[in-house]
């Protein structure tokens, strides 16, 4: 079976598509735990299987298709086979999805993904094409692609997500003992003392919460913790600072939460950070050299997960598209 060293991954930004984080990765044995996103996951696989438990049962999406996570929406990962899956994703905000949206389809409300999983190799080229581009500072075409993708996923897998509504008691329960987490997220409760300030038990207040949140109060803030982190990273705070502000023990044990579910370490994800904002200081720094830079801080990087993106049938280089949003099919 293929070893961990065979894991790759680089999770940036660039400074030309504000709201938007980006992944390129190869993973084998690395199991993301139950987590969510702030964002959407649009997530294009070109290689292997990538299985991960979404909505009650287990999705598999295999090389040309997509795995598709809306946000705030429990999942997890893991690899489908013993090699492992290989794969880029671009995680855009929700208002710019809503934007998209509202320019390009039909859909009314907040729009959202219907199925998690769908087989579309044009769609997957289109992604590691939105990839190639950032990766070159080609802002034009990494903007075009990415609203292409972007529409065609929504008009072939588009829908307005179900508004939630806090209506019975236990709902409205769940409602306080998180917003009790993220007051005292350094230092939470015990889920006994947690219930009896709410005026519940213990045991009814756990079913509360997984019914509206999708998983225990526990996991529910270490996802918590990590977001915050992900934050005071970005904003240039140390990993051991970070760490203790959100309540966990030391930095090893940040890494370890953070590895599990942004899927790379924190302080590759604070250097890829610190790159954008680098850039933004440098305006003229030469396209060349800072593009040299930004490959020079990538995480395990390898001739593998260079920013080529698959064929499937998609035209070659990341220039002029061949589609637009006006165009559902390209």
């Amino acid at each position: 079976m293929a070893g961990t060293a065979e894991e790759r991954a680089r999770h940036w930004q660039y400074e030309e598509l504000p709201g938007v984080d980006l992944l390129r990765a190869r993973y084998v044995r690395k199991e993301f735990v139950r987590h969510t996103h702030e964002h959407f996951v649009i997530a294009a696989i070109v290689e292997g299987v990538e299985v991960f438990h979404h909505g009650g049962s287990d999705q598999y999406a295999g090389a040309g298709a997509l795995a598709l996570v809306n946000p705030d929406t429990p999942h997890t990962g893991r690899a489908g086979v013993p090699e492992g899956w290989r794969y880029g994703a671009v995680y855009p905000a929700p208002e710019l999805v809503a934007e998209i949206a509202a320019e390009t389809t039909g859909i009314r409300g907040t729009p959202g993904f219907v199925s998690p999983v769908l087989d579309d190799p044009y769609a997957v080229g289109l992604v590691h094409r939105v990839l190639r581009a950032a990766d070159e500072g080609n802002a034009l075409a990494a903007d075009t692609l990415l609203r292409v993708a972007v529409t065609r996923l929504l008009r072939l897998n588009g829908g307005a997500l179900p508004q939630r509504e806090v209506r019975t008691a236990g709902a409205r329960t769940a409602a306080r003992a998180r917003a009790v987490l993220e007051e005292r997220m350094a230092e939470p409760p015990s889920l006994e003392r947690l219930a009896a300030d709410l005026g519940s038990s213990p045991f009814a207040l756990l079913r509360a919460f997984r019914d509206v949140y999708g998983m225990p109060p526990h996991t529910w803030l270490t996802d918590a913790r990590v977001r915050r982190a992900r934050r005071l990273l970005e904003t240039g705070t140390a990993p051991a600072q970070a760490a203790a502000a959100v309540g966990f023990t030391d930095q090893s044990h940040l890494s370890r939460h953070f590895s599990r579910i942004v899927g790379v370490p924190p302080g590759a994800y604070q250097r890829e950070r610190k790159n954008v904002q680098d850039a933004r200081s440098r305006l003229f720094l030469p396209s060349t050299a800072w593009q040299n830079r930004q490959l020079s801080q990538t995480y395990a990087p390898t001739a593998e997960e260079s920013p080529t993106p698959p064929s499937y049938g998609t035209p070659s280089g990341s220039g002029s598209p061949s589609d637009s949003p006006g165009s559902p099919s390209g």
